[in-house]
């Protein structure tokens, strides 16, 4: 008889404290966490339950956390249950993190359909956390129908975003073409909903603009094989009045529908977990250069190469070949 871990049960019951220790225990790098949060993930992997994962970007100042809001407690009004991940900036230098996304929203942090999780992005490529991906998982095996990934800002690295969820939205403010032009191709390219928040009092004529702009842009770019008529597309939208976020949920439904009838769903999603295995291994064979033994070698290496005795390529085959060994 297989015998589950403690917070197997109450996470399939939908327990958010179970769920948010479950996470926790994920973001750990201790060894014995680890094997635990492994053991954990592998026994809730056959749920059969899924979420609509949505990654959500944009510039900072743009209204992130109020669209968060006033989008989540839409959805929980009817009747969903949403799962809130958003990872905020990291010190490069001591690893701190401002996490007030849960003060920034206040009224979905109380809804009872409604889990918000904060997470230091820490080094990780695109903000997104290098555990995020899991806890995605968790928070569909504890039953939540919409599970939004909220990421630090705008770069060609958010791109890395995508590889954790269904549909991609870039949040944008109303803007002119100055702005347009500091938009990378790249999170063009893999947005597929454009939201011009803030379409509201004296920014309403400018969004509607705005929308033009990105409508035009969007045409330029090719247009993707897993992508119905119509999209990506530009939409206004307005968090503080609540205006435009249905329209917004409809466009998404549309999109995941479609995906799923034409079978991009399951290629994508087959595709992302390949995509995270290779990611594990490159990890798995970084944390073994992680000892005092390689981290000596390593700076013995490094002084050589910077005075000139070895050329760099020649001291890293060097070290890579006595971890062979």
């Amino acid at each position: 008889m297989t015998t589950h871990d403690p917070l197997h049960d109450p996470i399939l019951s939908g327990d958010r404290r179970a769920l948010a220790r479950a996470i926790t225990l994920v973001e750990s790098t201790r060894p014995d966490h680890r094997e635990r949060a492994a053991a954990l993930l592998d026994g809730l992997r056959d749920t059969g339950r899924e979420a609509l994962r949505i990654g959500l970007s944009g510039t900072p100042g743009v209204g992130k956390s109020t669209f968060v809001e006033a989008f989540g407690l839409m959805l929980t009004g009817q009747g969903k249950r949403v799962a809130v991940l958003a990872v905020d900036p990291s010190s490069a230098r001591t690893g701190g993190s401002i996490l007030g996304d849960k003060s920034r929203m206040e009224h979905l942090s109380r809804d009872a359909n409604a889990f918000i999780r904060p997470s230091p992005a820490a080094s990780h490529l695109g903000g997104v956390a290098r555990r995020s991906r899991e806890a995605v998982a968790l928070c569909e095996a504890a039953g939540f129908d919409i599970v939004l990934i909220e990421t630090v800002g705008v770069g060609q690295s958010e791109t890395m975003v995508a590889q954790i969820s269904d549909l991609f939205v870039l949040l944008l403010a109303p803007a002119g073409g100055d702005e347009l032009q500091g938009v990378k191709r790249g999170i063009m390219e893999i947005a597929d909903l454009i939201l011009v928040n803030k379409a509201d009092g004296d920014l309403k004529a400018t969004a509607t603009r705005t929308v033009a702009d990105y409508a035009g842009a969007l045409r330029l770019l090719r247009k993707r094989p897993n992508d119905p008529e119509g999209f990506p597309r530009a939409m206004a939208v307005s968090a503080l009045e609540s205006s435009g976020l249905a329209d917004a949920w409809e466009q998404m439904q549309t999109l995941a529908t479609w995906r799923r009838d034409n079978g991009h769903w399951a290629t994508c999603r087959a595709e992302q977990a390949a995509h995270w295995f290779r990611e594990e291994v490159r990890a798995g064979l970084l944390a073994r250069l992680d000892t005092p033994e390689v981290r000596a070698d390593m700076t013995r290496l490094a002084r050589d190469v910077a005075e000139g005795r070895r050329a760099a390529r020649a001291a890293a085959r060097d070290l890579l070949d006595d971890l062979g060994n």
